[in-house]
């Protein structure tokens, strides 16, 4: 039986790798182990390379490679091409993330970002929009947080 593969934003990808924020963290535990699959593209990898970059982040050199290369060691690369007939994001920095859910035959798109969360009820998509909360409620009740 092949393993849930999941898409995550960049918010939620910093939320796991340098904020360990505890309501994402469950996200991370499943990835490890290996209860669910993650991809990314090269489009979602320079969003991250860059955004690891801002200052409020103070991250230096050493650790904005530690972080891209956790995320790159937990999430296969593929390509992801524009999608045609998608829905349209409301900011269109974050169509890749829909092409890339689309690309990846994900079940799972996790975000916070309010402009994604908003396309989860269109129905249009071939995945589901997940806020990270929502994601741990989900894993919760399908037992795979437990040890």
């Amino acid at each position: 039986m092949s393993k849930p593969v999941w898409v995550l934003d960049t918010n939620v990808v910093l939320d796991l790798l340098h904020f360990a924020d505890p309501l994402a963290l469950p996200i991370l535990h499943a990835l490890e182990a290996e209860r669910i699959e993650c991809r990314a593209s090269a489009a979602t990898l320079a969003e991250l390379q860059r955004v690891l970059v801002y200052p409020e982040f103070t991250l230096d050199a050493q650790g904005r490679q530690d972080v891209l290369a956790c995320y790159q060691a937990l999430a296969s690369r593929i390509e992801a091409p524009p999608v045609a007939n998608l829905p349209r994001c409301r900011d269109t920095d974050d169509q890749k993330f829909l092409d890339l859910a689309v690309a990846a035959g994900a079940r799972v798109l996790v975000s916070k970002d309010r402009a994604l969360l908003k396309l989860a009820g269109r129905g249009r998509l071939p995945f589901r929009i997940l806020s990270p909360q929502q994601v741990t409620a989900e894993l919760a009740r399908a037992g795979v947080l437990s040890p």
